[in-house]
């Protein structure tokens, strides 16, 4: 894998998302990790998994200023630590779908409306979910299902209609702490 600065693969990752079509944001998000400067684990995940989702959200007919939210979806995704599942409690990808929910809907920390609510009750489901499932850590397994998640939970709560399709994971060769069968992404 060549050198790329977190910097870097936030430009790469903004070039590619801008190109996609697709109204699934797991299918986007598996696309650019197979790309030569998304390594399996990391904090470029915390902008990608975000990305994916406002693109696919955006194709899905979510009224949004897609090249505005990614670059602010970029701006407070950089602030996160690599590592954030282990260290904070926290994982990264839920962090960064909840950013992009925040962003949707211009939520802050003193917002007082619904979407602030919201935001919470999809962080606790998704959290609840990886807890269940435990380590070690898996960006993509993280991915998968914090954007699985997130696509039930704008269809629910907003009427937006993103797709998923029936998906399994195929990085799991390339990461030496795969789950294999307690993964619900694990390819047989």
């Amino acid at each position: 894998m060549s050198e790329y600065t977190l910097e870097d693969k936030y430009n790469l990752i903004k070039q590619e998302i801008v190109k996609c079509n697709s109204k699934d944001p797991i299918n986007i998000a598996s696309e650019i990790m197979r790309k030569d400067f998304i390594g399996i684990h990391g904090p470029e995940h915390h902008f990608l998994d975000g990305a994916s989702f406002l693109t696919a959200y955006k194709n899905a007919g979510g009224a949004i200023d897609l090249d505005r939210c990614l670059d602010e979806l970029a701006k407070r995704t950089v602030k996160m630590p690599g590592a954030m599942c282990g260290h904070w409690g926290v994982c990264g990808s839920l962090a960064s779908i909840g950013a992009a929910l925040s962003v949707i809907h211009n939520t802050g920390p003193l917002s007082t409306d619904d979407y602030y609510k919201h935001n919470m009750e999809y962080a606790a489901a998704v959290l609840s979910e990886m807890s269940k499932i435990g380590g070690a850590r898996c960006c993509k397994r993280n991915a998968f299902l914090s954007l699985s998640y997130a696509v039930k939970f704008v269809e629910e709560k907003y009427g937006v209609d993103m797709k998923i399709g029936n998906f399994k994971c195929d990085f799991s060769s390339l990461n030496k702490q795969c789950l294999k069968k307690e993964c619900p992404f694990y390819r047989t």
